[in-house]
């Protein structure tokens, strides 16, 4: 079968350098702030290894026969996507929406490279061959790649050549007859510290004289001086499950990934000194449709448990019948069923390609990613009005229960019908690290810049949107009257 939770936990024990709070983490899968989304990842791989899940969300390998993830098949038509997103609807399920780079993430990106190598071939055949061959290898192994592809925020009014230090930014400091030495560094490695493979490569545009930044290389989180600067666990500081739910499961992290002369040999490199190419990757294969694909069924998950959370903390507080508590309930559904339905667009709208490879429909990705960066913030505060209070006064941990006056006078006045004191808790607990913790927070700004830039968005959403079909209603309306 597929890789086991053991085995991806075991995979994590080897060279790599991962830095938090001023420390050296030798045992990321132990480390309280990366051990809970360890685990959540391990349930994630465990379930796709099930036996009993192989008909949903696996395949067989093309080279081995074997059974391989969902997430990597390259789709050749409507079914195929469909096929895909009820796999990718179930693995979000067991993360509820809240780890956006997943195993399943990079793999979408890699299936569509691996579908469309003429693309890697435009520099040369043997970068079309690695990235087959790769994609084939991390496919066969069910192995978990993140990646970075944002110049770190130093100076934006400056290309990558023209910065202080021209290895600032990730780039190629040495080219070798046998590979290539990496210096700089990279955002935003979400992920990175508990994966297998960082993928390395450029997604913002790049000025004439970046040669250097444009490349795409694979490099596996053990590789000599590859060094992983976490952001703050929040993990860490969440005293037990009951009192933060979310944050102590999910909190798959955020990294600043440095290049300290990292050698990428030649077979891991898909990209070398190109910016068409670099540009390429993302536009004339559908990576980025397929990845941003993945997202929106995750993120579709995401609003389904906030509406859900929503519903439950009306009937909790016997307001759910109130008209406008059902307003602000049928607010969040619609904006719930709208990204659901963009998601099922996507396959109704496919594109097959010269390849015969289904692309998700451009205008439906797009917008709903257009969407998503507005909308979200608002639907956080809806449940936050919803709440009101009551996300605030909670007793200040699990451990309060243990005392037994405080329990006491919890039991008496934090409580609703049918809700005794604990359960009334652990829902608003549960509500509170969802739109208000620090957690609640990084979610927030992680979906609101999750496809980069809203204004880079919007212009990308006008490219693809279908102008002709739009004008000629503009035509016939004019066409039906006159001065006369």
């Amino acid at each position: 079968m597929t890789r086991s939770g053991k085995e991806y936990v075991e995979g994590l024990r080897d060279e790599r350098r991962v830095f938090i709070d001023g420390e050296y983490v030798s045992d990321v899968a132990n480390h309280p702030a990366f051990k809970g989304a360890v685990e959540s990842i391990a349930r994630v791989y465990d379930m796709a290894n099930d036996p009993e899940n192989a008909v949903v969300l696996t395949y067989p390998s093309p080279t081995t026969g074997a059974p391989v993830n969902l997430s990597y098949l390259i789709p050749r038509d409507e079914d195929d996507l469909r096929r895909r997103r009820v796999a990718l609807r179930r693995t979000a399920e067991m993360t509820l929406g809240l780890m956006g780079r997943g195993p399943e993430h990079v793999a979408g990106f890699l299936a569509g490279w691996a579908g469309r190598p003429d693309v890697f071939a435009a520099g040369g055949r043997r970068f079309a061959d690695n990235v087959t061959r790769f994609y084939e290898h991390v496919r066969d192994n069910d192995l978990y790649c993140s990646y970075a592809i944002i110049p770190p925020q130093i100076d934006r009014s400056k290309p990558a050549h023209q910065q202080a230090d021209p290895h600032l930014y990730a780039g190629v400091k040495e080219e070798r007859e046998d590979g290539i030495v990496i210096a700089g560094a990279q955002m935003l490695g979400t992920g990175a510290a508990i994966s297998d493979y960082l993928i390395l490569s450029c997604i913002v545009p790049l000025q004439p004289g970046d040669e250097d930044q444009a490349i795409s290389v694979a490099v596996p989180l053990g590789a000599r001086g590859l060094k992983i600067y976490s952001r703050r666990g929040y993990a860490e500081a969440a005293p037990s499950v009951f009192d933060y739910p979310l944050t102590s499961r999910f909190d798959e992290t955020d990294s600043l990934i440095v290049f300290d002369d990292v050698f990428v040999p030649w077979e891991r490199v898909f990209v070398f000194r190109d910016r068409q190419i670099t540009s390429d990757q993302w536009n004339r294969t559908p990576a980025h449709l397929l990845g941003n694909n993945q997202a929106q069924i995750r993120f579709s998950v995401k609003l389904d448990l906030l509406a859900g959370l929503a519903m439950r903390v009306a009937q909790m507080n016997g307001s759910d019948k109130f008209p406008p508590v059902r307003g602000t309930l049928g607010e969040l559904a619609a904006h719930a069923s709208m990204v659901l339905g963009l998601v099922y667009a996507q396959e109704q709208n496919c594109e097959i390609d010269e390849h015969g490879v289904a692309w998700p429909g451009r205008a439906e990705c797009f917008a709903a990613m257009t969407l998503q960066s507005d909308f979200y913030p608002k639907l956080l505060h809806l449940v936050r009005d919803l709440c009101g209070g009551g996300v605030i006064q909670l007793p200040s941990s699990a451990a309060d229960f243990g005392n037994a006056e405080a329990r006491a006078d919890f039991e008496r006045y934090v409580q609703s019908p049918g809700y005794p004191s604990a359960e009334r808790v652990k829902l608003l607990k549960l509500v509170w690290d969802m739109v208000g913790s620090e957690f609640a927070s990084r979610h927030q700004q992680y979906e609101m810049f999750y496809a980069g830039a809203p204004f880079l968005v919007r212009s990308r959403m006008s490219q693809v949107y279908d102008f002709d079909r739009a004008g000629k209603l503009v035509d016939r309306a004019l066409a039906g009257y006159g001065l006369e």
